[in-house]
């Protein structure tokens, strides 16, 4: 079983979060002023031995790699962010592509969204995204080039994985997929890409162009339990999926991202949303894939107040214990239902959200050791 981790590159300096949040902001900025919001809140999250690294130490990159090899993590799934030519936070990944002694599979997820302020509650833009057209579309598909021919790039037999985290906002959708794979076949890649894109538990536009889904976890099972949730709450889950399609089309029209404000507005109203771990777990074991087209997804905890502060949501529940119960069941499930080799993980180092497999002071290498645990127990360890 090929076990993928999205990976955040957001551990090191750029000029522009200096400037949107002052100097030297990294991820590590809001990990480290977190508080507890309730009795038992576990905040701040510490890594293991204060271990608050630099992403562009390539030590790093190496230990990284060392740990997640050692403990039978396939790949990371990067994440990538390009704004019509102006790229940010790309440098851990170009210094991986060069250093060859980063022994570890990869791929890339393109983070699409524009850049806002919305952990503050604001919505002002930094960043907008634009997708342009042809010349634009080979620009960025020359940039990931290098990255799609480099032997540790996960493929699918013989055909780079590219990941599209948002492609309902991206209007030409199928003629950008259609003129990438023209350029991968000229390239040398015979059958083009491979395309999957993050679901969220609604379909998205163009999504019959993309070869697989993958269901990111929390936020799929969330979606997918309010979908089908008793008939007395049915019309407040059709009409929250039709306001997210009719604000994810404002969003292509305006830039502006109503959905992130109606989210913040109902989150400042609640304050912090507890959630029971391990009745998400049992939904995700419980849940049936619609179609062979879906990889499965895991999510070893989930907090994102550092990030949202009282406007957040935490999981309340989670332990490496019950993570390596409820994945070892994932792996059978996705053996014999999805029929899949890939289960992808939230995540190896979102700190800010609580979702990471990298130890921690309060439970060590305990998530890492639930995969280890639960590949060994189901033959699972992956097959280079």
């Amino acid at each position: 079983m090929k076990v993928i981790a999205f990976y955040l590159p957001q551990y090191h300096n750029i000029p522009e979060n200096d400037e949107w949040w002052g100097d030297g902001f990294t991820e590590w900025t809001n990990v480290r002023k977190a508080q507890p919001y309730f009795e038992g809140h576990n905040q701040p999250e510490i890594p293991l031995n204060e271990n608050y690294y630099n992403l562009l130490d390539d030590k790093v990159k190496l230990w990284q790699a060392k740990l997640a090899k050692e403990y039978g993590v396939y790949g990371f799934c990067y994440y990538h962010y390009w704004f019509n030519g102006k790229m940010l936070l790309e440098q851990p990944m170009e210094q991986m592509l060069r250093n060859k002694e980063i022994e570890q599979h990869f791929c890339i997820c393109w983070a699409n969204e524009p850049w806002t302020k919305a952990w503050v509650n604001e919505t002002k833009v930094l960043i907008p995204q634009k997708y342009g057209h042809e010349k634009e579309w080979k620009e960025h598909f020359d940039y990931l080039l290098p990255f799609f021919k480099d032997e540790r790039y996960i493929k699918c037999s013989g055909r780079p994985l590219m990941v599209i985290y948002r492609p309902q906002v991206i209007d030409n959708i199928r003629e950008m997929i259609l003129y990438w794979n023209k350029l991968a076949k000229e390239a040398g890649f015979k059958n083009g890409l491979c395309f999957a894109y993050q679901t969220y538990g609604m379909e998205e536009k163009g999504d019959d162009m993309f070869d697989y889904s993958i269901e990111f976890q929390p936020a799929y099972i969330g979606a997918f339990k309010k979908a089908n949730a008793p008939s007395k709450v049915t019309l407040r889950s059709t009409l929250s999926v039709v306001r997210m399609k009719v604000t994810s089309k404002i969003e292509r029209i305006t830039g502006v991202n109503l959905e992130t404000k109606i989210d913040m507005y109902r989150k400042k109203k609640r304050g912090v949303g507890k959630i029971e771990y391990d009745s998400a777990w049992e939904t995700i074991l419980n849940h049936k894939p619609e179609n062979d087209k879906k990889w499965p997804g895991a999510f070893t905890a989930w907090d994102n107040t550092p990030r949202h502060h009282e406007r957040g949501v935490c999981y309340v529940g989670a332990t490496p214990e019950k993570f390596k119960n409820y994945f070892s069941r994932l792996i059978r499930k996705a053996k014999e239902e999805y029929k899949s080799d890939m289960i992808f993980v939230n995540a190896w180092n979102e700190w800010a959200e609580g979702a990471h497999l990298e130890p921690d002071e309060k439970n060590g290498y305990g998530y890492l050791e639930a995969v280890r645990e639960a590949l060994k127990e189901n033959d699972a360890w992956p097959v280079e």
